[in-house]
């Protein structure tokens, strides 16, 4: 019987880079609206304006915070997932998901679809339910 390997240690190194990548990113959006924040609270509020500034960048920088803090928080439980071998459906959500955050995102996502769904790697997670 020939013994097939796997690159699920690989894919669960890569998942933890790409979680805290994730994670950084959430810090830069706090960043982002603090000093925007700052920036208009100093220019003040136009009266003819419909809104204020400082609230509109606000908002954009929070939902930037949670939506990077989610993926990166998906990202590194993915990562001990396929150390484990187990929750395959999760993987594969998580890899779908790392297709949408830019060009590392896409080539990690895709590759670990590639290596979850052969057929003897399936086996393994099949095993470990």
């Amino acid at each position: 019987m020939e013994i097939q390997s796997n690159n699920l240690s690989t894919f669960r190194v890569l998942f933890i880079i790409k979680g805290i990548f994730n994670l950084l990113g959430a810090l830069f959006f706090v960043g982002y609206g603090f000093f925007m924040n700052m920036l208009f609270s100093e220019v003040g509020h136009d009266a003819s304006a419909p809104f204020e500034m400082s609230t509109l960048f606000g908002v954009i920088s929070g939902l930037g915070f949670v939506v990077c803090l989610i993926f990166g928080v998906v990202t590194l439980i993915a990562a001990k997932y396929i150390g484990e071998a187990r929750n395959y459906t999760f993987v594969l959500i998580a890899s779908i998901m790392n297709c949408l955050t830019g060009i590392l995102g896409i080539l990690l996502g895709v590759f670990a679809i590639l290596e979850i769904n052969k057929p003897h790697v399936k086996v393994l997670f099949n095993q470990n339910q």
